[in-house]
């Protein structure tokens, strides 16, 4: 299941790269990681009053939360996948558990 949800990221990511004449090499991986989770830092903000609502209401910052956790795991799985990184075999080892996908 990782493999496959892989896959439809790295097309999605294909398709937005290529639209917007984006290259990504190896630092691209990387860096849009670190993009991410700052997004997802400022909607937690948001979410705990710690940041500005900027006119978004409850209903929205939470889905906000939600797509940029979402964005988040795609680039994560992005960046594995250019590493070679399987990431159901470093789970298992990892948090020491069989994943059920």
């Amino acid at each position: 299941m990782l493999r496959r949800l892989a896959d439809q990221f790295e097309a999605a990511s294909s398709a937005h790269v290529a639209a917007n004449g984006i290259e990504r090499d190896a630092d691209w991986f990387l860096l849009k990681l670190q993009e991410e989770m700052g997004e997802l830092t400022q909607a937690w903000n948001r979410l705990t009053g710690r940041g500005r609502a900027k006119g978004r209401s409850p209903e929205d910052i939470r889905r906000d939360l939600a797509d940029e956790t979402a964005d988040l795991l795609g680039h994560l799985m992005l960046f594995a996948r250019r590493n070679d990184i399987d990431l159901a075999a470093a789970i298992e080892r990892k948090w020491r558990f069989q994943p059920r996908w």
